[in-house]
């Protein structure tokens, strides 16, 4: 059975982040969804363009399996100020659906709109503080019950195969993880 993913992107968003979600969740069959906030057309921090299937508009009705954010500056900023983001990663939480976030993402969106209350996560070195709990900021990713956060660009691999974990089981995981040359 697939499962439904959403990718957020927005301007400015780390590159790295966003394709390692969208390349190891492709390749596992996931029904994936790129929607951003802004425009259909992205230009990330480092002046790659990205197309996204549509915009998050377009996904308000829609329900989700994940929820995924990537980071990066000013792109974490960009998804923070999507009311209609806000929304549904505030809907996937109280289902108990799974939202994820990497990099800048954990601090600068879930911590600013409260979606770590009573959560243990871990973010971007140095936005530590905007986390309200920051017991494991040295993991290199956490779960706490649906949510899931990862430190950064370094960490997108690790990250994303714990996704397809968390979706597809681990045999999935390790079979992509053994594909990809990673075991």
């Amino acid at each position: 059975m697939s499962k439904k993913v959403l990718i957020a992107v927005a301007d400015g968003i780390e590159e790295l982040e966003g394709i390692t979600i969208i390349d190891c969740l492709r390749r596992v069959g996931a029904d994936l969804t790129i929607a951003s906030v802004q425009k259909c057309e992205i230009i990330t921090a480092r002046k790659v363009k990205i197309t996204a299937d549509c915009l998050i508009t377009d996904c308000i009705d829609k329900t989700y399996d994940l929820i995924a954010l990537p980071g990066g500056m000013p792109g974490a900023e960009n998804l923070r100020d999507s009311r209609e983001l806000t929304e549904m990663l505030k809907k996937q939480k109280e289902s108990g659906r799974l939202y994820a976030a990497i990099c800048a993402s954990p601090a600068i969106v879930f911590a600013h709109h409260g979606l770590l209350a009573g959560k243990k996560a871990t973010c971007y070195p140095g936005m530590e503080n905007k986390l309200p709990d920051t017991s494991a900021v040295n993991q290199r990713v956490v779960i706490d019950g649906n949510c899931v956060t990862s430190q950064g660009p370094g960490t997108a691999l690790e990250f994303s195969l714990k996704l397809v974990e968390l979706l597809f089981g681990k045999q999935k995981s390790e079979e992509l993880a053994k594909a990809m040359l990673i075991k």
